[in-house]
């Protein structure tokens, strides 16, 4: 048998979700000001500077209270209002980046705060995947150990965005990626996700055995040889896996293995057959079969599908 490396799951899935920076910026806020933001189905994310803010996402409990440090994440998709009073008649964001200039944003009067933000678009079809694991808001407050790594990120950030160096789009680009992964392992260290197979990557017995998953998806896997992985019997295991991950261990791979076999159908013209071949499959029909279970669709359908979203 070959030999198995581990995996990081969190890694394996960004890199699924194919997660592009499509806007970064600075935005320089001061006075009254208030800031609508649409509903936006990838994930944003922002940093404060200077100074401090509030930020409310519809539908939500009250605004959160964001001071100089602090950073957020937003994955639910909710419009949302930020400014020094979220009570205020907004202007809308798409208004005001317009108006962008050498990467940096104007609010109000004055520059009091300072934000740096952006977002990303992701792969729509496996971004619930990652995001169904995570609240609408995540809010990382200031102060803590991770804050030097933070803070050097918004440093580079910034720097990026207002001098525009040679590669500045790139390196804009690779900073905001580091920032999101920053902010969701400072969320995943809190312990604050109930379960799922994010929260399931910090128990020492489960992450391991979701690491090696992840190294070998298409791996023939059965659940003596992942109970023995995780050092358990098949009961206590099995019992633990669903627990922390929602889900029984092998269905958890089945699932794992057809999101990547949906990236095939949709990157790739390879036929059907070599698909199923590719993913552990003996025959298309039993391939097919699976898929349908899972996704909902028959591949040919998934891959038609895929073809005329992208064209349209």
């Amino acid at each position: 048998m070959l030999d198995i490396i581990d995996m990081d799951p969190l890694s394996d899935v960004l890199s699924l979700l194919d997660a592009r920076s499509v806007i970064s910026a600075r935005l320089v806020a001061g006075g009254n000001w208030c800031i609508q933001s649409p509903r936006y189905e990838g994930v944003r994310f922002g940093v404060v500077a200077t100074g401090s803010c509030d930020l409310s996402l519809h539908g939500g409990h009250g605004p959160t209270r964001l001071e100089a440090g602090d950073s957020y994440l937003l994955t639910g998709g909710l419009s949302y209002r930020i400014g020094s009073d979220v009570g205020l008649q907004a202007v809308e964001m798409d208004d005001v980046l317009a108006k962008i200039a050498n990467g940096v944003a104007y609010c109000g009067d004055g520059a009091d705060t300072v934000l740096l933000g952006g977002r990303f678009e992701m792969d729509a079809a496996n971004s619930a995947f990652l995001l169904d694991e995570l609240p609408p808001l995540i809010h990382i407050a200031a102060g803590s150990k991770a804050s030097e790594i933070q803070r050097w990120i918004l440093e580079r950030l910034a720097d990026e965005l207002v001098e525009q160096h040679p590669g500045t789009s790139a390196m804009i680009d690779q900073l905001a990626h580091i920032m999101v992964v920053h902010i969701l392992r400072q969320y995943l260290a809190s312990g604050a996700l109930p379960r799922g197979w994010l929260a399931a990557t910090a128990d020492p017995k489960i992450g391991k055995v979701l690491a090696r998953i992840h190294g070998a998806p298409l791996q023939t896997w059965n659940l003596d040889a992942l109970a023995d992985i995780a050092g358990m019997s098949r009961s206590a295991f099995s019992a633990r896996f669903s627990r922390l991950v929602g889900t029984s261990p092998l269905d958890y791979v089945l699932r794992w293995k057809m999101r990547l076999a949906a990236r095939s159908l949709r990157q790739t013209v390879a036929p059907i057959s070599t698909i199923a071949y590719a993913h552990g499959y003996e025959s298309e029909a039993a391939f097919s079969n699976a898929f349908k279970r899972v996704v909902g669709r028959a591949p040919r359908d998934f891959r038609r599908s895929a073809a005329s979203n992208s064209s349209a």
